[in-house]
């Protein structure tokens, strides 16, 4: 365990960050699961919830909570089931 006092506050905020990442991976996740079975389901407004499922993932992103190419990689797939499921 750590005694200086520098080294509890890092375990402090290590531990606020972990959280607070963990429940943004959620939340993308969420939204990615909801887009796809509204794309199952042929639901109405599939643009207007891929828009928003794009600026999740671009947020998450622009935070640090997942990587850049992995939201661009997902965004781009995305868009492509989108576009295959209008066609």
């Amino acid at each position: 365990m750590a005694h200086h006092k520098s080294a509890l506050k890092r375990i402090r905020q290590t531990q606020v960050r972990t959280e607070r990442n963990r429940a943004g991976r959620s939340k993308v996740k969420h939204t990615i699961r909801a887009f796809r079975e509204a794309v199952a389901k042929k639901d109405e407004g599939l643009e207007a919830s891929l828009n928003a499922t794009i600026a999740m993932l671009s947020k998450a992103a622009s935070k640090g909570i997942i990587p850049a190419k992995r939201a661009s990689r997902k965004i781009s797939r995305l868009t492509r089931l989108l576009n295959a499921s209008q066609a």
